[in-house]
C-alpha cells in the first residue's frame, strides 16, 4: 500500500510540474503545457485553451519563465528522491522485522545472520551466600546490602565494534538498557541491590549507558549506545524497576 502510494504521489508532483507558467514582461502569463523559442515569437501549448498558440518574443518574460521551470523541477527531484528513501527505509523496516525471531530475547546480526545472545544465569551475592535469581522464581530474600552478579571475569561474547547494535525482543513491557559491569574476581556485577528496613522495598543500582533506541515492532527494539563504548564487560538488560527480576545478556567491547 505505501509502494502504491508513493508511486501516486510522485505521478501527481510529475503532472504539477508539467504544467509551467509563460510569463509575459507585463506580469500576466499563460499556463502551458510545453513551450518553444523561435526568432521572432514563442510558440505554446496553452492548457487553458487546449491549442497551440504564439506570442511576440518581446513580450515574454523568459528570465522569469526558465528560473521558475528550474525551480519547480529542482523541488520535484527533491521530493522524489525523498519519497524513493522514505520507501526504502520502509523495506529495510519490514526486512528487520522478519529477521528477528519473535521469541523474546536478545540477538544481533552478523552480516545477514541473525545470532543469538545467550541470557546469562544471574545470582544474588548476600553476606549469608548466594541465590540464583529466575525470573519466575520467587525474589530471594535479602537483607541490607547485596550484588546481582553473573559468573566469569570475561564474557565469551566479544565485539570489536564499540557502536555494536542489539535487537531486544521484550517478553512484557519493561525498561532495559545496557549496563556497564565490575569484574570482581571470577564474576561481574551487574548492579548492587539494597533492602530498605520496615518498608522492606529493593532498590537496584544497575550502572546503565545512555543508549538510541527505534522501535522496529510492538516489543521488538534496536538499541545501540550513544556513545562509543569503552573496552570492557556490558549487558544487554531487561527488567522492571526495583522488582529484582533482571534478565541479562552479557557481552564484551575489546581494546583495540
Amino acid at each position: 500500500m505505501r509502494t502504491l502510494l508513493l508511486a501516486l504521489a510522485i505521478l501527481a508532483c510529475a503532472a504539477w510540474a508539467a504544467n509551467l507558467k509563460l510569463y509575459m514582461k507585463d506580469g500576466s502569463y499563460h499556463i502551458v503545457r510545453e513551450y518553444q523559442v523561435q526568432p521572432d515569437r514563442v510558440h505554446f501549448y496553452s492548457v487553458e485553451r487546449s491549442g497551440w498558440e504564439d506570442v511576440p518574443l518581446d513580450l515574454v518574460d523568459l528570465k522569469r519563465t526558465e528560473s521558475e521551470a528550474a525551480e519547480r523541477q529542482a523541488k520535484l527531484e527533491e521530493d522524489t528522491k525523498v519519497m524513493a528513501q522514505e520507501e526504502k527505509a520502509e523495506r529495510d523496516l519490514e526486512k528487520e522485522k522478519t529477521r528477528i525471531p519473535q521469541d523474546p530475547g536478545a540477538y544481533w546480526l552478523l552480516g545477514n545472520e541473525v545470532q543469538v545472545m545467550k541470557l546469562a544465569e544471574s545470582t544474588v551475592h548476600t553476606n549469608k551466600g548466594r541465590a540464583i535469581l529466575k525470573k519466575l522464581s520467587p525474589i530471594p530474600v535479602i537483607t541490607g546490602k547485596a550484588t546481582l552478579e553473573i559468573g566469569g571475569a570475561h564474557s565469551l561474547n566479544v565485539f570489536a565494534n564499540p557502536e555494536q547494535e542489539f535487537y531486544l525482543q521484550l517478553s512484557e513491557q519493561e525498561r532495559f538498557g545496557i549496563a556497564k559491569l565490575t569484574t570482581k574476581g571470577a564474576v561481574r556485577i551487574v548492579e548492587n541491590v539494597t533492602t530498605l528496613p520496615v518498608v522492606n522495598e529493593i532498590v537496584e543500582e544497575p550502572t546503565l549507558v545512555e543508549i538510541l533506541k527505534k522501535e522496529v515492532d510492538g516489543g521488538l527494539y534496536k538499541i545501540w549506545p550513544k556513545e562509543k563504548l569503552e573496552p570492557g564487560e556490558y549487558a544487554v538488560v531487561e527488567y522492571t524497576e526495583n522488582k529484582l527480576n533482571i534478565q541479562v545478556w552479557d557481552f564484551a567491547i575489546k581494546a583495540k
